[in-house]
């Protein structure tokens, strides 16, 4: 457990908790510790789906910027990996990963969104990409997520202005899947990841393998790699274990094997 990132775990879902008052800054160490806290739930067999989590007032207001003002290229050469490195880190999570988005989720906050499968936002929650404003891009993966979850010319606007987007835009542009009430965030983001418990967890991460890497891919690649998926669970028991459900009209009780 880090100082302020900790994993809480309950009912098989594990709940990545940022808290570094007031407003989730991401400095280096918060960065490291998401990364060590991604790399955690995704090793523990136990956890079956994961909530990022900023608290009832904001999920991260983005990067440090007393900390970046005075690095210099070659300090942020070196730097910028790391970040990078650690964001990855929590796309790959082999588990459905839902962020629970409150108050701001800008620059970085907003790349660490981008990093989960789905995002549930607070009706007056806030995302955007500000880092133009500041004479820079992102730098964290907004400028690779960003496109290719809501298209090259929606994020482009995105990133050229740096505007703010409220939830309901968001949601009409693809930036998050659901809108709720502000004290029901975390509450909906739960709900929805207990959907994944049951399931065969290791079709899920060969769902989401296939998904995520097929998008960096062609077509024909990205078919090879779904084929490869595809053939790979027939030798599971799940696999087995829901066809057998199937044939015979119950409901599978799938083992993680």
């Amino acid at each position: 457990m880090g100082e302020f990132v900790r994993v809480e775990v309950a009912d098989q879902i594990a709940t990545i908790q940022l808290d570094r008052p007031k407003m989730n800054a991401l400095n280096n160490q918060v960065q490291r510790e998401i990364g060590e806290a991604a790399r955690e739930v995704d090793a523990d067999p136990g956890i079956q789906a994961a909530v990022i989590y900023g608290g009832p007032r904001v999920f991260a207001a983005g990067a440090d910027i007393k900390e970046m003002a005075d690095m210099s290229y070659a300090e942020m050469s070196l730097h910028s990996r790391t970040l990078q490195d650690c964001f990855t880190a929590v796309a790959r999570i082999g588990k459905p990963v839902i962020a629970a988005i409150t108050g701001y989720a800008l620059g970085g906050g907003c790349e660490l969104a981008l990093c989960a499968d789905f995002r549930v936002a607070g009706e007056s929650a806030k995302l955007g990409q500000p880092e133009i404003q500041l004479g820079i891009i992102p730098g964290a993966g907004g400028t690779q997520r960003l496109p290719r979850l809501i298209g090259p010319s929606r994020a482009k606007d995105l990133i050229f202005t740096g505007r703010h987007v409220p939830a309901a835009e968001a949601l009409a542009i693809g930036l998050v899947d659901r809108v709720v009430p502000d004290p029901e965030v975390y509450t909906a983001a739960l709900e929805w990841a207990a959907t994944f418990v049951a399931g065969p967890t290791v079709a899920l991460r060969a769902a989401k393998q296939a998904v995520d890497q097929g998008l960096e891919v062609d077509l024909d690649t990205g078919l090879e790699i779904e084929r490869l998926q595809f053939s790979g669970l027939f030798a599971t028991d799940d696999a087995k274990t829901g066809m057998r459900a199937f044939a015979e009209k119950s409901k599978p009780k799938f083992t993680g094997r």
